[in-house]
């Protein structure tokens, strides 16, 4: 792992940080990180010096403490500075780490992607990144005294959200999952690579085409089934299904209160399918 220093200091987070404007940038600083949120960027754009770049200017509401790529990190905050990373209070007790994402897919829709290519310079650079990434999360666990496979410790965005301290994102599992990859396995590579072993298998399982969500129907079999805001009862409520009739589901996803919540066609929220039959 390639580990060079560039901050951002010309971005507002870093001169509040210096400045010392309140108690959340003092405290991160005496205190230190509790924990390390992944993120990934979002956008089919390969290198870190790129977001580096674009983070390094004033009145930038994004200030992250690193971004990767395959084989090199580039570190833009000082670990023990507040960030502005994940959207709620994760800024105040986690370290945010970016990792970069091939140029050979393309996003559809939310957070489904296609692969654009023949699948090897996908493969190639998730592969790549997840390595780097275990090896930097090792090497600030050990900084820092953090133990990966403690509850909270060692989050993604998408858990961030889940948990109610992180914006609503499903990075970085929405590309890994084609891979078999989660962060179950992210935590006990990086307690491995801290205790000298492999830093990541280098045989993950075998690639598979990322599949296209296909809309389906299904029927309401509770009496008053609540409708949230997002995938979650972590979110607001903000309708109700009071008949049994027919709806279709435009997205699926993870969260809190139900084994699996999907997103209504007509764009009015998210209903726990836990009380649906397909």
């Amino acid at each position: 792992m390639n580990l060079t220093q560039q901050l951002s200091t010309n971005n507002d987070c870093y001169k509040n940080n210096v400045n010392k404007l309140d108690s959340r940038y003092t405290t991160f600083q005496t205190r230190g990180p509790l924990g390390i949120m992944l993120h990934s960027v979002g956008c089919p754009q390969p290198k870190a010096q790129v977001f580096a770049d674009t983070w390094n200017q004033p009145r930038k509401e994004v200030a992250v403490h690193a971004a990767l790529e395959p084989g090199r990190v580039i570190q833009c905050l000082p670990w023990n500075f507040r960030g502005c990373h994940g959207g709620g209070d994760c800024n105040n007790t986690h370290i945010g780490v970016e990792m970069t994402e091939p140029s050979t897919i393309r996003y559809t829709s939310g957070a489904r992607w296609e692969e654009t290519g023949d699948g090897t310079g996908t493969k190639a650079h998730i592969l790549g990144a997840y390595k780097t990434a275990v090896e930097l999360f090792a090497h600030l666990c050990k900084e820092y005294r953090l133990d990966p496979v403690k509850a909270g410790v060692i989050v993604s965005h998408a858990e961030g959200c889940r948990c109610g301290i992180a914006s609503n994102h499903a990075d970085p599992e929405h590309l890994w999952n084609v891979y078999g990859l989660t962060m179950d396995r992210f935590r006990q590579d990086i307690k491995a690579a801290m205790e000298g072993g492999t830093p990541a298998p280098e045989s993950p399982p075998p690639t598979q085409t990322p599949s296209v969500f296909q809309p389906y129907v299904v029927r309401v079999t509770h009496d008053e089934l609540k409708i949230r805001s997002g995938p979650g009862t972590n979110y607001d409520r903000i309708g109700e299904i009071t008949d049994r009739g027919l709806y279709t589901i435009v997205e699926e996803s993870s969260g809190l209160g139900a084994t699996k919540w999907g997103k209504l066609k007509s764009g009015t929220g998210w209903i726990s399918l836990d009380y649906t039959s397909r």
